[in-house]
């Protein structure tokens, strides 16, 4: 079983990045960690070994990108996946045929299709409510109830959740914490510190940061919860390889850098997209006009780069996305500048996915900004307005067509984050 040592706990986050779980190379010293591409280990003898069997119970690689991205949450157990949707798997097979589960209702739509999908039909229930307020978690809580999970920020409405709030519910249920904690990154937000049991990645995003590779992690402290998920991940083995973890530890190093760069362009580019008049609405915690800004000041170090706009109509939408130049109109984020249109139905989501599903809308683009400097942006404003000139005829919902809206007055908050001890550096 992967454990932090305590040494890399007392680093700063940004040294954590570099240095965490990194174990010199005993054969030449290698200040990378080796990919160590092989499927088994020689036996000394019958039943001796250095500690590896079999690749898929353990490998060093894993096992140090397992120990980096850990220390990054301040946890002390770390266990890699195949992908984001692989750790969410392992940690619902930690309940059993009837257990109830308390759910976000604008969790990752990969998420929402295997808990209504796959687990239902193995005897989960399922609770889905608006985790925006803690109330709403605290009244679908019923005696059954062995999780609540939650998603904050989440994919694509950049709702928050109170984790105070809501992890205390879960622990006086008796109830196990989980909190999906892709977009924000350890670098804005540290769930465990706010009293979840077990933090969730999508390692393919943000913790990557270059689009090659699909990887998950869940982090955790307690000794007793890390026995299950490591059972659970041998006996599954939906394990990533070798070459897989080495492209998300590469990733790791940088991943402070990057984040300072993506939350400083998130901020201006939100604040310049309020302000225009073809965008009827921005979706972006770090703007004073989203609904939990003072939440996002109080548990968040930065806001991110995360951000969704709507334009008023899907013609809209489809022809911004098919006319931007730094944006590729692709799935995914965290990596190469991405922009994608959300609100139309996928079949990979199953019966019912779509426009109007919780909260979503088929005029709403989600956009992931680039570690790019804001002023490249700002010299792109022309194909804003080109893409969606053709059809403006139809008001957009929520302002004067032309005008700003009231909310665009001021920019991103700077001043709320000069308190908060979660230092990125």
């Amino acid at each position: 079983m992967t454990k932090v040592s305590g040494e890399d706990l007392t680093r700063r986050l940004a040294t954590r990045a570099v240095h965490a779980g990194h174990i010199a190379d005993p054969l030449a010293g290698a200040v990378m960690a080796p990919i160590y591409q092989t499927s088994t280990y020689v036996q000394q003898g019958l039943g001796k070994h250095k500690g590896y069997e079999y690749a898929r119970t353990s490998n060093p690689t894993r096992e140090a990108l397992e120990r980096n991205i850990a220390a990054l949450e301040g946890g002390r157990h770390g266990f890699a996946f195949a992908s984001g949707l692989a750790a969410v798997d392992a940690v619902l097979k930690l309940l059993s045929q009837g257990d109830h589960v308390v759910s976000g209702e604008n969790v990752y739509g990969g998420t929402h299709r295997q808990m209504t999908h796959i687990w239902a039909r193995y005897g989960l229930e399922f609770s889905f409510v608006d985790a925006a307020d803690a109330r709403n978690v605290a009244a679908a809580v019923t005696p059954r109830t062995r999780m609540v999970y939650t998603e904050t920020p989440t994919n694509p409405m950049m709702r928050l959740c109170d984790l105070e709030a809501v992890t205390e519910i879960a622990r006086r249920a008796g109830a196990l914490s989980v909190v999906d904690n892709t977009f924000a990154t350890p670098c804005f937000q540290r769930p465990l510190e706010l009293g979840a049991d077990v933090a969730l990645h999508s390692t393919t995003k943000y913790l990557n940061g270059h689009s090659d590779m699909v990887g998950g992690m869940l982090v955790m402290n307690a000794d007793d919860l890390a026995e299950r998920i490591g059972f659970i991940q041998n006996a599954s083995g939906a394990v990533p390889g070798p070459f897989d973890c080495w492209l998300a530890l590469r990733g790791t190093k940088t991943l402070a850098l990057r984040m300072r760069q993506h939350d400083a362009t998130g901020r201006r580019i939100a604040d310049w997209l309020t302000r225009h008049p073809k965008v009827s609405q921005v979706y972006y915690p770090g703007l004073p006009s989203h609904p939990q800004h003072d939440l996002a000041c109080r548990q968040m170090s930065g806001f991110g780069g995360m951000i969704s706009i709507e334009l008023g109509s899907v013609e809209r939408a489809r022809r911004l996305v098919e006319r931007t130049k730094i944006f590729a109109l692709a799935e995914s984020l965290g990596g190469a500048a991405v922009g994608r249109h959300r609100g139309r139905g996928r079949p990979d989501r199953g019966p019912g996915a779509g426009a109007g599903r919780r909260g979503m809308r088929a005029s709403e683009v989600k956009s992931r900004l680039s570690c790019s400097h804001a002023e490249a942006w700002a010299r792109r404003s022309a194909t804003l307005k080109r893409s969606v000139r053709q059809h403006s005829a139809v008001p957009s919902p929520g302002f004067s067509q032309g005008t700003p809206r009231e909310t665009s007055k001021s920019g991103p908050r700077t001043d709320c984050l000069l308190h908060n001890s979660r230092s990125i550096t």
